[in-house]
């Protein structure tokens, strides 16, 4: 009876230790905050927005210099449309500690933050980011990103105009280089609708 009495104590303890094990406990990875402004977290939430209105996109496509070609697009897969602004999160933990910040108050009670990424950080493509805030609520956003390797460079200007919290506007202007060919000038422009 003793053992008994001793083995149903050993396996509540055991549940006990193993129920604050759980993923929602202090020391779980996803309870960490970003460190960084969380653009991933923002583009999610846009997404989601975005597509539960189904909004609609006119955009403005230029190549090569050539005259912008003017398009409207009803039916937006609005992840796949906005991939390229992802590459602007700077929270991996790879990056952790790769970015200085600055911050600026503006006119208005807005904000501004500039991460700019430190010397000696080769594996962080994004050089600078930019944040406007009024408050917690994002107002543009702007971010550099650089690669460079012996086969390929490329360097992209990004940003993004919210309204009240919604992605109004965005915009990419960028070049790409491929070693035995021209480099190639591009930029993209939408308005949500």
């Amino acid at each position: 009876m003793r053992k008994h009495r001793l083995a149903i104590g050993a396996l509540a303890a055991g549940l006990v230790l193993l129920g604050g094990c759980g993923e929602a406990g202090p020391a779980a990875p996803a309870a960490r905050r970003p460190l960084y402004f969380d653009v991933k977290g923002l583009l999610t939430q846009q997404v989601a927005q975005l597509e539960q209105r189904h909004a609609a996109v006119t955009k403005h496509v230029s190549l090569r210099g050539n005259a912008p070609e003017t398009v409207r697009v009803p039916a937006v897969k609005w992840n796949d449309e906005l991939q390229i602004f992802f590459q602007a999160d700077i929270n991996k933990a790879a990056l952790r500690g790769a970015y200085a910040v600055d911050s600026v108050a503006l006119a208005g009670g807005a904000m501004r933050r500039t991460y700019t990424r430190r010397p000696g950080q080769p594996n962080a493509p994004v050089t600078s980011l930019t944040v406007v805030q009024r408050g917690t609520v994002p107002q543009e956003i702007a971010a550099t990103i650089v690669q460079d390797n012996p086969l390929f460079s490329a360097q992209k200007q990004l940003r993004m105009q919210l309204e009240n919290g919604q992605l109004r506007a965005y915009e990419v202007v960028g070049t790409q280089k491929l070693v035995l060919f021209d480099s190639l000038r591009y930029s993209a422009a939408g308005r949500v609708e």
